[in-house]
């Protein structure tokens, strides 16, 4: 595998960071990751075309660019790769045109081809989109083992519209599946959060899959409010500061994000599914722990092995970039640390990220975690 990375920013326009030295005509996929209004020129497009004009071009808009070590706003981070022994399919699905978020996974696991397949890289719409459904239809139509990870596609902190396209200026509403194939390709996740829970336990008494009515019989947006004080005004934006930890009764948790708020109905809307019979608890940062949690994750993808990924793709949730604010380069850091110098790394900020969770190859929607997908051809 071998990789050219490049920055774009008004200022600047493009910068090369990384040059393994290979001919771009041989280049296999494109990753780009950028602001939504940088992303939705068509020049933009045009340009990257006609650099690789043999490779499919995945495009999505963020809530912060990841390059190297880098985290950067109103930029777009660029990753050339040249698979030299890795085959790869894309497929992409419009949420418009398919009855819900579950169909859309059905569809685009029908779209891939099963034999030999290794990873499937998801890149969803970020708002319109039901991660959780996702997901589900995913899994239940691709092959046993086939590890699923990616991310929901980003808008900063404005919620306002997130961008996909494959082969195409990015709009609204699409999701693109990427395919991996081969044996020759070792495929690793890790994804951790590193939040501190508060207050009461409680159950969810009503809930609408990714909408929260009730909690121990009580309007949600109410208790929310409670225990978010004086950021209760700034709600929904505030609450990517404290997210909602959930768990059914095996004791699995996971992490779920406010995408919204409905005063008429006292509702929260979350990026994935909140069940009904689930015990939720809210949490709130540790900013040594969010650090420690990215670390984490780079270790869980080596898991005991030497050697070291040839790319490394970092999705993180817009509400760790928020609290860590200055800090949130540290992250990226110290996987920087773990991996070494050769390890090609980019990614993005998200409004969700899927991934298993470690040693346990059941997907799942997270939110508020930092969630690692590597590769690397043997």
């Amino acid at each position: 595998m071998k990789v050219i990375q490049k920055k774009f920013s008004d200022l600047n326009e493009w910068e090369t960071l990384r040059d393994d030295g290979f001919d771009p005509e041989l280049c296999n996929l494109v990753l780009v990751f950028g602001s939504a209004d940088l992303i939705g020129e068509e020049t933009i497009y045009g340009s990257i075309k006609k650099q690789y004009p043999n490779a499919a071009i995945l495009m999505n808009s963020t809530a912060g660019e990841i390059i190297d070590t880098q985290v950067n706003d109103n930029s777009i981070s660029l990753t050339a790769i040249y698979f030299e022994k890795t085959k790869t399919k894309t497929v992409i699905v419009d949420i418009n045109e398919v009855k819900d978020s579950y169909e859309a996974g059905v569809k685009l696991a029908f779209g891939l081809e099963s034999h030999g397949l290794k990873n499937v890289f998801i890149i969803s719409d970020g708002q319109k989109v039901n991660g959780s459904e996702l997901v589900l239809g995913l899994q239940k139509s691709l092959p046993t083992g086939t590890i699923i990870t990616g991310g929901l596609a980003g808008d900063g902190a404005s919620f306002k519209r997130t961008l996909v396209g494959l082969n195409e200026i990015p709009v609204e509403g699409r999701i693109v599946a990427i395919g991996f194939y081969g044996e020759s390709l070792s495929i690793k996740y890790g994804s951790y959060g590193g939040w501190d829970s508060f207050g009461p336990e409680r159950l969810i008494t009503r809930s609408k899959a990714n909408i929260l009515f009730e909690l121990d019989g009580k309007p949600a947006l109410d208790i929310y409010k409670m225990y978010l004080g004086d950021y209760a005004s700034e709600l929904p934006s505030s609450g990517l500061l404290f997210p909602l930890s959930i768990r059914n009764g095996d004791g699995n948790a996971l992490v779920r994000t406010i995408l919204a708020i409905n005063e008429e109905e006292k509702s929260l809307t979350f990026a994935g599914n909140v069940p009904e019979g689930y015990y939720s608890r809210l949490m709130k940062a540790n900013f040594d722990r969010l650090i420690e949690g990215a670390s984490t994750a780079a270790h869980n993808t080596i898991a005991g092995e030497n050697n070291k990924p040839d790319l490394a793709i970092l999705i993180s949730c817009v509400g760790r970039k928020l609290v860590l604010d200055q800090r949130v380069e540290e992250e990226v850091e110290v996987i920087r640390t773990f991996y070494g110098n050769n390890t090609a790394i980019t990614g993005f900020y998200s409004y969700g990220e899927i991934s298993p969770s470690f040693n346990f190859l059941k997907c799942d929607l997270h939110n508020q975690t930092m969630t690692i997908t590597t590769f690397t051809e043997l």
